[in-house]
């Protein structure tokens, strides 16, 4: 698995009103899920610190979860490698997930007793918004969370 590289639009970032973005590419394996949260969280981490931009701890935590839910449904419908995306642009993160299953993801409706398969659902309910597109190959996945609430600061954010 290969680390990220940072781009940028010309600029300096999102201080600057202009988006601060990162891509990796997944391998589709166990480590996937762990991995891609915790290159979500150096990534907004970096985003406060060297671009100037408001990361609240909910913002951090909501990232990481939408993070997790994408990766794991694409880990687990789609066979091979997984590209996840992130962009910041003013106060949210873009979280962008392509897998090669071509099949659009259905939110189920809501039902207490069914186990497990509610991770579309908590995407979107946390999401400030949601799209699905098929692509010539496979299906690109975008969430949009807000980032801006309270910053994070001190000991918890030194701990990213």
């Amino acid at each position: 698995m290969r680390e990220p590289e940072p781009l940028s639009g010309s600029g300096t970032g999102p201080a600057a009103g202009l988006p601060w973005q990162t891509t990796v590419a997944l391998e589709g394996d166990g480590a996937d899920i762990a991995h891609a949260r915790h290159l979500a969280a150096g990534f907004l981490a970096r985003s406060q610190t060297e671009h100037g931009l408001l990361v609240s701890h909910r913002g951090m935590d909501l990232t990481q979860l939408v993070v997790s839910e994408l990766v794991t449904n694409a880990r687990k419908y789609a066979p091979g490698p997984i590209l996840m995306d992130l962009r910041t642009d003013g106060d949210a993160v873009e979280v962008t997930v392509w897998d090669s299953d071509p099949v659009l993801p259905v939110a189920r409706a809501a039902d207490a007793d069914r186990v497990g398969q509610h991770g579309l659902e908590i995407v979107m309910a946390v999401a400030q918004g949601f799209e699905a597109h098929k692509e010539p190959v496979g299906k690109r996945i975008t969430a949009r969370i807000a980032l801006a609430h309270e910053p994070v600061t001190g000991p918890a954010a030194r701990r990213l």
